[in-house]
Formats: C-alpha cells, structure tokens, sequence
C-alpha cells in the first residue's frame, strides 16, 4: 500500500483527505491511502519519512510551504522558481529515498483564474506574502498584470492595510486573499480592507475554500462584486498533485 498525505498546522480545515479518499472510492482504486499529518514544528519531519517508509509523496499546506525546501534533493524548475512548495514526490533509490518539491498551487490557481478574468483586470492586490502568495504573483507575471502585495507588516515595495484608499481600490480591480483568514473554525475573521469601496467591477478571488463563503466573499458579494472561492484551485491542484505522483 502507497501512502500519500497531508502535512501542515493545523490541518482542521483541510479537504485533501476526504478528496483523496473520495476519489480513490469512485476510481476503484485500491494500492493508495491518503492520511493528514499535523506536524506542529518541521522538526520532526524526518522522523514521520523514518517511521513510515511506504510514504510515496506528501502535500504541504501552511506554514511549511517554503520551510520545506530544505529537505528537498532538487527541486521542479516552477517550484524553485516561485520559492514554495506544497507537493512532494518520494522516489526510492538503492541507499534511501529522494524528494523533489513541486508547486500545483501554479497550476490550480492559473486554471481557476483565467476562466473569470476580463479585460479590465490589469491590476491585483495580493493580500499576505506567505508561501500561497509566492504562486499567486507568479502566475500573474506570467498573464501581464501588474500587482501589489499587502501586507500587516508591509516591507519595501509592499502596502500596508492603511493604505488601502479609494484610489488604489479603484485601480485594483483583482483582489486576492492569500492569508488564511476566515478558514475553518476561526469562520469570523477577514482581511482588513475597505469594503465599502468595492464596486460590481471587482473581483474577489478568496483562496480559503473552508468554508465555501468566507466572511471576505459575503462582504464582497454585499457590495456586488464577483466572488470566487478556492475550491476550484484545491481541486485541479490535486489532481496535478496526483498526477505528479504517478509519473
């Protein structure tokens, strides 16, 4: 039996199990099991391999995206490009096992944006600058548009949440939350932004698919802008993941 998984901290809100165990039911099939693995500190990532050998490839979620490079032997060329990782492969070797980090995060947000996007999208607020937003800009320098990251403690370059006036809502018409507020079960939370500047002419992209309305879609669906949630993304990531896996 392959083993595949999850890890990450916490991992309350995920769906990849379920996905996982969902799919393998419909498809038939039967060599794989997918378990979640809450690792509360990276340190002992190398024991969870030593104790569980048939481990064929692994998912990384938040925090470890870019901490987990590090214990990988080489990277995709996407993957070390954008500098975050949240797929692993596990290839065995005579003496030990290899890993190679790879990002779906690419290839699930891509795909689940192009579809929505108009012509007056040449401009995006990208709020958090953990390993998910590293993707997210990535994916926007490939399609030409121009973005700004927003962030709580702004470096060089970056915005702050106070500087979110009426002329740089007006100008960014994509909205991108890339931090984790408003997952499962802290549901009450949201990013601080101005709301009340939001017109029908933006539109929200919410990576957090748990729950499928966070309160940063509701606000925005209020002020009637197109709201996505990240459902779509976790969906086609996983299958590239999946794919991946079965090279």
């Amino acid at each position: 039996m392959k083993l595949l998984g999850l890890i990450g901290y916490p991992l309350s809100h995920s769906f990849s199990a379920g996905y996982f165990s969902e799919k393998f039911r419909k498809e038939g099939i039967t060599d794989f099991q997918y378990l979640n693995f809450p690792l509360q500190d990276l340190s002992v990532f190398s024991e969870l391999i030593r104790i569980h050998p048939e481990i064929h490839g692994l998912n990384v979620t938040i925090p470890y995206k870019e901490k987990i490079i590090a214990f990988c032997d080489k990277l995709d060329p996407v993957a070390e490009k954008i500098g975050a990782v949240n797929t692993l492969k596990f290839i065995q070797h005579e003496s030990r096992k290899t890993i190679t980090g790879y990002n779906t995060d690419y290839w699930g947000f891509r795909d689940s944006l192009l579809p929505n996007l108009e012509k007056s999208h040449k401009n995006a607020l990208i709020l958090g600058t953990g390993g998910a937003s590293k993707a997210v800009s990535f994916v926007l320098d490939e399609l030409g548009i121009n973005y700004m990251f927003v962030s709580r403690n702004p470096k060089k370059g970056e915005l702050g949440y106070h500087d979110l006036c009426i002329s740089v809502i007006n100008k960014h018409l994509l909205i991108i939350n890339t931090t984790p507020l408003g997952t499962f079960p802290d549901i009450s939370s949201f990013p601080d932004i101005p709301y009340d500047l939001l017109t029908r002419g933006h539109l929200l992209y919410d990576l957090v698919y748990n729950p499928p309305e966070t309160e940063f879609l509701r606000l925005g669906w209020q002020k009637g802008a197109r709201c996505i949630n990240g459902q779509k993304m976790l969906e086609i990531q996983a299958e590239k993941s999946w794919e991946i896996w079965n090279l």
